[in-house]
């Protein structure tokens, strides 16, 4: 009976002991089969490309893309005790108040975002900063009551996005243009929106986002290996412009200041090199602060040069005479009748401002006689003056570097075979232009007939530094170098004894002509004027061709009192700095 009984015990302690080692068993199998979360051996980290830059011709960004990035913490694992420590530490590193991070953690528990706009410079700072706090132990774990792990969790310095700059205000506006920010997955992109923010967006867009993969060491960093692998970031193209700006900022000052003496609406200006195109400057009145547009700025959002489309007046008058001359038509030199001021055609009565009997041609243009030229348009027919008109590039795109353009209109060969509409348009009424397009056609006269494309963008340059060049566009000869060189002796004199002898420089060739046309208004003209100067100023070595535009002036109504003191202006400014020698002998 005892040994029955010892018997039972130890057969219910190999039991207790089986059952245990079978509860043993289950328990690792478990762990085995168990899904844990296991420090990864491999890490993975990205970087976000920029939008490329836009560089004046001297070296300055004008527009420029500098990163954002955003500081994140945890309340929960910050040590109250260092939590003052944590505070001021990160006041002096980024720039913001302390107590302005306080309310922030005071606010709200859990994540804070402490700021999404952190430049670059500083980010890399706070990134230091945040390996720092770890060793002041102002950090702690915490246990996870989800998942029953210890958990730590201190500052990140994460990338938020880009922020479109313009160093210098409102400098090249609207030319320029300005951009709008797209958010793409949480990242702040931008997007051009107007002028060569626009024009050439896809070029100065990001190319391409970096992102390394591979093992990892123990303080989590990628190891390079074979097993790793990177993909470089690619930045959008560099645009470099052909305009300096030290001479942009001065053309700009003259302009503001020449607004406000002739109390005008806005005065626009171009200045092109004839032989290649490149624009030395392209300025305006009206401009806007990219970065902070107010509702007043929406007029000075379109680049006037080739969005404002007006009735150019006489500075036609020499498109219509190079025709003329270039088909044989007229001699420089042949009579034509002034009727003393008043002249009928058909049922239109044509005056002009001051009374003139018998005129040469030449002297049509020399002292701008409307009277003369219209009678003189009517040597060709409506086909040829429409065909001349579309050569020297009017109702044409003038440049391919800015988008939105107004190419205006010329009336159609049927409309300008009858007589009036013929006469009227060879001073630059019943059609438009913009200044651009007027720049263009006047290179003709100081390009031995030819006419070139306006270039405001040199070239590209890529990630390395490298340049990408931009094809120019051919010359059009549009007339023969003979009638532009005639043409262009013609406007020296309009400038030394006509209507742009404020134009004079001394040491200088300069010639030019005037123009005055009334707005338009609800279909009627009205009491208000554009006026316009187109010409050229140059020196033994350096051409330039000018035009200038002012919108509405209230101190004059006349050209030679309000576009004239702008271009010489201009031309003083370009001796100053150096681009125009006067040949003087002392």
């Amino acid at each position: 009976m005892l040994n029955q009984n010892k018997s039972k015990k130890i057969l219910l302690l190999y039991s207790l002991i089986g059952f245990g080692f079978f509860i043993f068993l289950a328990v690792m199998l478990l762990n085995v089969l168990k899904s844990r979360d296991l420090p990864s051996l491999y890490t993975s980290d990205s970087s976000k490309a920029a939008r490329g830059s836009i560089i004046s011709a001297d070296g300055f960004h004008v527009a420029t893309t500098i990163k954002l990035y955003k500081a994140v913490v945890n309340t929960h694992y910050i040590d109250p005790e260092k939590r003052e420590l944590f505070i001021e530490l990160f006041s002096i590193y980024s720039g913001i108040d302390a107590q302005e991070i306080r309310k922030k953690l005071d606010q709200k528990k859990g994540v804070v975002v402490l700021s999404y706009l952190i430049p670059e410079i500083q980010a890399q700072y706070l990134k230091k900063l945040a390996y720092d706090l770890r060793d002041y132990k102002v950090f702690i774990e915490r246990k996870n009551p989800r998942t029953g792990m210890r958990m730590l969790h201190g500052l990140s310095i994460l990338e938020s996005g880009e922020s479109r700059e313009y160093p210098y205000g409102d400098l090249l506006t609207p030319v320029i243009g300005y951009s709008h920010k797209l958010e793409d997955n949480g990242y702040t992109r931008i997007r051009g929106i107007k002028g060569l923010e626009k024009r050439f967006d896809v070029e100065l867009s990001a190319r391409q986002d970096g992102s390394s993969q591979g093992p990892r060491d123990v303080n989590s960093y990628i190891i390079l290996n074979k097993n790793s692998f990177t993909k470089p970031e690619i930045n959008g193209l560099d645009i470099k412009l052909t305009i300096p700006v030290a001479l942009q900022i001065k053309i700009e000052r003259m302009l503001d200041n020449m607004r406000t003496k002739l109390d005008a609406t806005q005065i626009m200006i171009a200045i092109m090199n004839p032989k290649d195109g490149k624009i030395l400057s392209i300025a305006s009145s009206n401009r806007f602060m990219p970065k902070s547009i107010q509702p007043q700025d929406y007029q000075a959002l379109n680049s006037g040069v080739t969005e404002y489309s007006f009735e150019p007046g006489s500075v036609v008058k020499v498109i219509t005479f190079s025709i003329l001359l270039d088909k044989g038509r007229i001699s420089p030199y042949e009579m034509v009748n002034g009727y003393n001021g008043r002249f009928q055609l058909g049922n239109k009565v044509i005056t002009d401002e001051h009374k003139f009997g018998m005129l040469s041609a030449e002297d049509v243009i020399i002292h701008s006689s409307n009277i003369g030229i219209s009678q003189l348009a009517q040597k060709m027919s409506g086909h040829e003056f429409h065909q001349g008109l579309q050569d020297f590039g009017f109702s044409k795109r003038s440049t391919p570097d800015l988008i939105y353009e107004r190419t205006g209109s010329i009336p159609s060969p049927k409309r300008l075979d009858n007589d009036i509409y013929r006469g009227t348009c060879s001073y630059g009424y019943g059609m438009k232009a913009n200044l651009m397009q007027l720049l263009r056609a006047y290179s003709a006269f100081d390009n031995n007939g030819k006419i070139v494309t306006p270039k405001i963008v040199n070239n590209f340059i890529d990630e390395h530094g490298r340049n990408i060049p931009i094809v120019d566009e051919e010359a059009i000869q549009v007339i023969k170098p003979a009638t532009a060189q005639r043409v262009k002796e013609i406007l020296i004199k309009t400038v030394n004894q006509g209507t742009g002898v404020k134009a004079i420089t001394p040491g200088l060739e300069v010639g030019g002509k005037t123009g005055t046309a009334h707005i338009v208004e609800d279909g009627k003209y009205v009491r208000k004027y554009n006026t316009a100067f187109m010409g050229f100023a140059n020196d033994d070595t350096n051409k330039y061709t000018i035009g200038v535009i002012v919108i509405k002036p209230q101190s004059s109504q006349f050209a030679s009192l309000t576009s004239v003191p702008v271009f010489k202006a201009a031309v003083d400014i370009l001796v100053e700095d150096g681009y125009l020698k006067p040949n003087i002998i002392e």
